[in-house]
């Protein structure tokens, strides 16, 4: 019973850190609604961040401070990819013509996985939580059993969110079953991915 406190402690922390619309976020969204490689891309993002908390709850959030230039870095390089895009996003959404298919053109699961990976690991806001932010609550719990439970909380935290969200986005199928849907979500998902990349570039 005297787990229960830090294990809710990191699932409500993490929980709080990842519901903010990103666009890791809003790329699960689009997917879970093609219903395309949808459990390889949950499964991808929630082992990253399962991967990235353990790093940050074990003490590796010095890194960065160790090298105080990695941060900027991905920033940049992560505002680059965003950029491109949701430059992808907005050529969608102006020429328009994509109907909701089930296991539809979606791409291969190697090229989802590519952009997941890249959404994931160059976006320094992910860093920042994970290795720091989780990080540095984890170490309000004293080492062993209470750290190892808060941890644990965090990363169950991740899996239902993304599989949450990447299989409950086929609830919104009927709503998406006409082309003009698709170029609102397209669209939406450009200015999302631009007003991330303005921030990164900006070092908000």
């Amino acid at each position: 019973m005297t787990l229960l406190a830090p294990a809710l402690t990191g699932f409500a922390t993490s929980l709080s850190l990842i519901l903010a619309i990103g666009a890791q976020n809003a790329f699960v969204l689009r997917q879970g609604l093609l219903q395309s490689h949808v459990f390889a891309l949950c499964l991808f993002c929630a082992m990253s961040d399962a991967l990235l908390i353990s790093a940050g709850v074990a003490g590796f959030g010095a890194i960065t401070g160790a090298l105080p230039w990695l941060p900027r870095a991905f920033g940049l390089g992560g505002a680059a990819f965003l950029i491109v895009y949701g430059a992808l996003r907005a050529r969608a959404a102006w020429q328009g013509g994509h109907r909701l298919e089930a296991g539809g053109r979606a791409g291969s699961v190697r090229a989802v996985l590519g952009t997941a990976a890249a959404l994931t690991w160059l976006n320094p806001h992910v860093y920042l939580d994970t290795l720091g932010l989780i990080g540095a609550i984890s170490t309000d719990f004293a080492p062993g059993a209470a750290r190892l439970a808060f941890g644990l909380g965090a990363v169950a935290a991740s899996f239902c969110f993304f599989f949450a969200l990447g299989y409950g986005a086929r609830l919104l199928a009927p709503a998406m079953a006409r082309p003009l849907a698709w170029r609102l979500l397209d669209a939406l998902i450009a200015v999302v991915m631009w007003i991330i990349a303005a921030r990164l570039l900006l070092g908000g």
